[in-house]
Formats: C-alpha cells, structure tokens, sequence
C-alpha cells in the first residue's frame, strides 16, 4: 500500500467488514467510521484498526475525521430507506460531502462503491440516486480528488443478504415460493474478488480516476438462482414465477413487512439488467470466482439456522 492510514465509510457492513479483514491482514492502518461505536467493537481485535463514532453526514465532523487520511473508501449504502436514511441522502448527498471533505483535507485518493446499472433514467429511485452520487464525484467544482468508482453487481458471500435470505425464506415459508420478478438478469460476484479490485485500485496509481464495472463468471435469471438455493440447502420447494402484475402486488404486500423483503423499488430496480459486457476483473488480473465455487460452503450451514435467522431479524436482534 502507498497510503500510511486508509479511511472507510461503510466498514461495518457486509462489504465493508470483508476489506477491513483484507487489509488488516497485510497490516495497513484503517480508521472507520461509524455511528454506534460499541457495536462494532469487534474489529479492534485488529491493532491496525482505529474505530471512530461519527456522523458522516455531518460535514464538518466528517471533515475533521479525515485529518491525516491519505485514502478514503466510500462503501456506505442502503437497500431500504429507514427513517432519516433515504436513498437521496446516502447515496447522493453523502459521496458530496465526501468528496468536499478529501478536498479540503488533501486526501490523495477517493475510491467509491455504486452498483451496476446506475443511470439518470433508471426505474427505482435506488438507482437513480447512485446516479446522482457518481455525478457528484465527477464535479470538478466540488471534487479535487482523485476518484475511482467501481459498479458491483449483487455481491455473494458467507452473511450476504441475497442467498442468505433467500435461504432463509425459503425455510421458513411454507408451500410454493412465490418469486417476483423470476426472469430479472443477474451476474453475482464474489465479495472476496470485490475486495482484490479495491485493493488492487489502492495499490497501483494506473488505476485511480477509473470506473470499473465488476462482476461473476455467469448471468443468471433470478428463478434460476432461487431454484438453485433451495437445491444447496436441501429445501423442496416448488418456484413460482410471477407476472408483472402479481410482482407488484406482492411487492406492495412484502415492502410494509419487517425488513422489506421486497419493496416496489426493489422491483424497479430488477426491470434493469444488472449485468455487464465488460467485466473489470478481468483487466485487473483477477478471474471472476462462481457461484458454485463458494455458496454451497455457507448455505449448508445456513439450513440448520434459517428459521431462527429470520425470527431473529423480525425481532431486530
């Protein structure tokens, strides 16, 4: 690493925690940033890890946080607005203020996760405002940084939130598996080659002020890897695909459930192929890693504690 100490937003979370292990293993210092210090005091079992209680959405302490930084990585975002948490707020407003604050500090490089298939016209509003976050980097008035940008697509791993839950819903409701949206391309990437790309863009200077779209071997339908879910995990469960129609309904029952399992934004969000034709990992070096390389080693751990999971998370444990 050319950077003495390396800023992350987001590295608590399912991507965030995967980096910070990575990086703490080659001994890079790290400050992460979080709201709720005590719960995330975990990962000081790395000596190289500082954990600060911040609210990143203030722009001067997220300015003062920064003092000393050399890198910063930006991995926040949400699935589902919750309360003050909007789309707008996370995926727009924030990578600004961001972006002022690696100015006004001299950070030397900004590094930002968004998702695949971003674009002004996108259906969901999801979509739309990682858009507008990327469009934030890109403005030099407000932007002095260098910034690389990387478009995942659903990213799969032990604790992900897409087999996993799937897994779980699987088990634990009963007769067919109704499926929204069961045709909506998908192209999931591994979390570990997610976090060889960054750590290869903090590395190596050729790659900085680079957009990079990252993604699987395969492009799969959203039934198939349903179908292959409940196969691991060892579930008889007939798939149902559902119409258009019935999508929507269900979306508009399940986004008022705990935990949104499926929210109508969501289901904008799958009418945009979240695939890609020019696979980053490629030109970094790394070989896209399969589904079926990695899930089968999680998922069938994930069968005995499915039920309890989803109890669990409904009664926001």
């Amino acid at each position: 690493m050319h950077f003495d100490v390396i800023g992350l937003l987001g590295g608590t979370g399912f991507l965030g925690q995967n980096l910070v292990t990575t990086l703490a293993r080659r001994g890079v210092r790290m400050r992460v940033l979080t709201r709720k210090r005590e719960r995330h005091r975990d990962l000081l079992v790395f000596p190289t890890v500082e954990l600060v209680e911040t609210d990143v959405h203030d722009a001067a302490a997220l300015e003062r946080s920064f003092g000393g930084l050399q890198a910063v990585v930006n991995l926040c975002g949400i699935l589902n607005p919750a309360g003050a948490e909007g789309f707008s707020r996370v995926h727009a407003e924030l990578p600004a203020k961001v972006a002022s604050a690696c100015s006004r500090q001299g950070v030397r490089l900004l590094v930002h996760v968004s998702a695949l298939g971003v674009s002004e016209e996108a259906p969901s509003e999801y979509l739309r405002s990682k858009w507008m976050g990327e469009q934030a980097l890109r403005d030099p008035s407000r932007n002095g940084t260098p910034t690389s940008v990387f478009r995942p697509s659903v990213i799969f791993g032990p604790g992900d939130r897409f087999f996993t839950r799937f897994a779980e819903l699987l088990q634990l409701l009963p007769g067919p598996f109704p499926l929204a949206c069961p045709r909506a391309k998908l192209q999931p990437v591994y979390v570990g080659d997610v976090v060889q790309a960054l750590c290869k863009t903090l590395e190596q200077r050729s790659l900085w002020n680079e957009t990079f779209e990252v993604a699987g071997p395969h492009v799969y339908r959203l039934a198939e890897l349903v179908e292959y879910t409940a196969r691991v995990t060892g579930v008889r469960k007939r798939v149902i695909p559902l119409s258009p129609r019935l999508s929507r309904i269900e979306a508009q029952v399940l986004e008022h459930f705990p935990g949104k399992p499926l929210s109508l934004d969501t289901l904008r969000s799958l009418e945009v192929d979240n695939v890609t034709r020019d696979n980053a990992l490629l030109a970094l070096g790394i070989a896209p890693t399969g589904v079926e390389a990695v899930v089968p080693g999680y998922l069938g751990k994930a069968r005995k504690t499915a039920r309890l999971g989803v109890f669990r998370r409904l009664a926001h444990r």
